[in-house]
């Protein structure tokens, strides 16, 4: 029966939410007490454990998604972005141009969350595919196959941090193990596949771009360029690990501890894009808060999607489900990982978001990572992965390509949506070969 429940639960949340169009948060806090109340639980208990499901699960992720998108809009709105991709281009040349917007993508997707980074890098890749003279999709899929990559796997994303804290997973190992991941999955998604796409015609909107143009003689320099948007991935990964490695008993224990926190990671880069991208060219104060309350109100709805989610994975936690669905799967000869990523896959066909996808997923997946042995990151990317697969016309990330590109459904679906079945298939493969080796 709980697991009828469960199953009963997920359908009604992909039919609130893809057909009759209800708000996404709603839609989850109504399934949450449906499940509640159905699994035999009392309305005080149901409302506590969303009240706790809620809190817990934004916990820290609030600052670590907040300041991810005030980094983001900083180094998109300053011209830092742009900046990486002209050297980016410059570097690499015409003949390597793919791989050099893959990187570019790439660099430029870690601090940016994907609708950003998308309506950045659209009008770059227009200008170098029309400057160049080459086919529009061949020139975008690398670098919009960088954009997906980083949003669904790595963190500071909402999804994947989100996803990392509740499996209690190592937000820098989950990093620096999705970089790894992500290197295949970019290339053979990126590069080579766009090669293929040289003959289907696209022609964006110009009316459509809408981002603060700045002259190239005004763009930030270099170096401070891509130190400031690489910054959150070297602290994250830097301190991590000297954090274990240092004695008890040194001076420097505490700071290190300190600095290794997810969110003082992502405050410090903030801090340092405040001056080097905004204060110290010219900018005041007032106009660079601007930019992060802007920035804050773009991703308040993620994270009640976020909230949302917390508050089922605490409904099906609290009321025996979990338990039960673990106890079901731990005899399943299907190996976790994969279990992980075809539960996301699943989800993410029916409803189209991958942060959705991710969320529930965890959920359902939480009981295994307590009853078998599974590196906590490793399911973090398998469900990152999943969470990608095949996006179709329920994703609002479809039509956004469509419409920028002038693309029939036919096209959207033989470019978009092929590019991210590969980059789902070559995470999973990306994780289950990690798997064998740490």
């Amino acid at each position: 029966m709980p697991l009828i429940l469960t199953l009963i639960g997920i359908l009604t949340l992909i039919f609130l939410v893809v057909f009759v169009r209800l708000d996404t948060f709603i839609s989850f806090v109504l399934v949450s007490i449906g499940i509640g109340l159905a699994s035999g639980m009392t309305v005080p208990a149901v409302g506590k454990a969303i009240q706790t499901g809620i809190g817990g699960t934004l916990g820290d992720l609030v600052l670590i998604v907040g300041f991810g998108a005030m980094l983001g809009r900083l180094v998109a709105e300053s011209g830092a972005a742009r900046r990486i991709n002209n050297v980016l281009v410059k570097l690499f040349g015409v003949k390597n141009i793919r791989w050099g917007l893959a990187v570019a993508g790439f660099i430029i997707g870690i601090p940016l969350f994907y609708n950003a980074g998308f309506i950045i890098v659209v009008p770059l890749v227009f200008t170098v595919a029309a400057s160049l003279n080459l086919p529009l999709l061949s020139v975008a899929i690398p670098m919009l196959a960088a954009l997906s990559v980083a949003h669904g796997y790595l963190p500071p994303h909402p999804s994947p941090s989100a996803v990392a804290g509740q499996l209690n997973a190592s937000i820098g190992q989950t990093l620096l193990y999705g970089i790894i991941v992500a290197i295949p999955a970019i290339i053979i998604a990126g590069p080579i596949f766009g090669k293929t796409l040289v003959n289907i015609p696209a022609s964006p909107n110009r009316d459509l771009f809408d981002i603060r143009e700045v002259p190239d003689e005004h763009l930030p320099g270099t170096g401070i360029s891509f130190f400031v948007a690489l910054l959150p991935v070297i602290l994250l990964t830097a301190f991590g690990p000297l954090k274990t490695s240092l004695p008890d008993t040194s001076a420097l224990k505490p700071l290190v501890a300190l600095l290794a926190e997810p969110y003082v990671g992502m405050l410090v880069s903030v801090l340092v894009a405040i001056y080097a991208l905004g204060i110290q060219r010219g900018q005041t104060m007032k106009a660079v808060t601007k930019d992060l309350e802007d920035a804050i109100k773009a991703v308040s709805p993620i994270l009640l999607v976020i909230a949302g989610a917390g508050a089922l994975k605490q409904i099906i936690a609290d009321s025996g489900t979990s338990q039960y669905i673990g106890s079901l799967l731990s005899g399943l000869s299907i190996p976790p990982l994969l279990l992980g990523w075809g539960i996301a896959a699943f989800i993410r066909v029916c409803v189209g978001s991958a942060t959705i996808a991710g969320l529930t997923t965890v959920s359902i997946v939480l009981p295994l990572i307590q009853a078998q042995s599974v590196e906590p990151e490793l399911m973090v990317l398998a469900i990152g992965s999943g969470s990608l697969m095949f996006s179709h016309v329920n994703d609002p990330g479809f039509w956004l390509f469509k419409e920028y590109f002038n693309l029939s459904i036919s096209q959207t679906i033989r470019s978009w949506s092929i590019m991210e079945t590969i980059v789902s298939i070559i995470g999973l493969i990306g994780v289950l070969l990690l798997d064998l080796v740490i």
